[in-house]
């Protein structure tokens, strides 16, 4: 009798776990494709955007510099198939005792894959002369609390040559100050 209660209460066991899966996934649930469409879907059962990168943060610098990143990109599921139809702006700034510069960028075009973004723009706004109209791409590994930044302008001495092609950056080797990341990619899904 011992053994028949236990292979009973495991195969109702198995049975419900089998049929919640079921229902998750007919229900749609978030960022899963959908049995019934094969999409991506949100929350509230509309398909979710292609891709995005959100959130602020501070970088690390033992001399103590205050550098900050901020993003809201985002890639519409209607224009999954082109990064470059990205929008959102993304804006830095970089000051040492008070001293330094910000800019703000238009976004012009956004590739994830998992928890790394590219995103690139040009700088439409800043107290940075000669900068303006420069096209510039950064980086973001989005660890958590770990996460990481890289600029295209990293071995430069400005904001970079004219001529850098769209989602062009650095990898991400600079640390986010602790207790400031909340950086979010999310994963661009294209279909090939």
């Amino acid at each position: 009798m011992h053994r028949r209660t236990k292979i009973v209460v495991l195969g109702a066991a198995l049975l419900l776990t089998a049929g919640m899966a079921g229902a998750a996934t007919a229900s749609g649930d978030p960022g899963k494709p959908s049995a019934a469409t094969g999409k991506s879907l949100e929350a509230g059962g509309k398909p979710r955007e292609a891709a995005a990168l959100t959130g602020t943060a501070k970088l690390y610098r033992a001399a103590g510099d205050d550098i900050t990143f901020a993003f809201d990109v985002h890639l519409a599921a209607k224009d999954k198939a082109d990064p470059m139809k990205a929008t959102g702006t993304f804006e830095w700034s970089h000051y040492v005792d008070g001293v330094g510069a910000w800019a703000k960028a238009k976004v012009d075009c956004l590739v994830t894959g998992g928890k790394v973004a590219v995103v690139s723009g040009v700088v439409t706004d800043t107290d940075l002369p000669g900068e303006k109209g420069t096209r510039v791409g950064i980086t973001v590994h989005d660890l958590g609390r770990n996460d990481r930044l890289g600029y295209s302008w990293a071995t430069t001495e400005d904001l970079g040559p004219d001529d850098l092609p769209k989602c062009v950056s650095s990898a991400p080797f600079e640390k986010v100050k602790k207790g400031t990341g909340d950086f979010t990619v999310v994963p661009w899904q294209p279909d090939f």
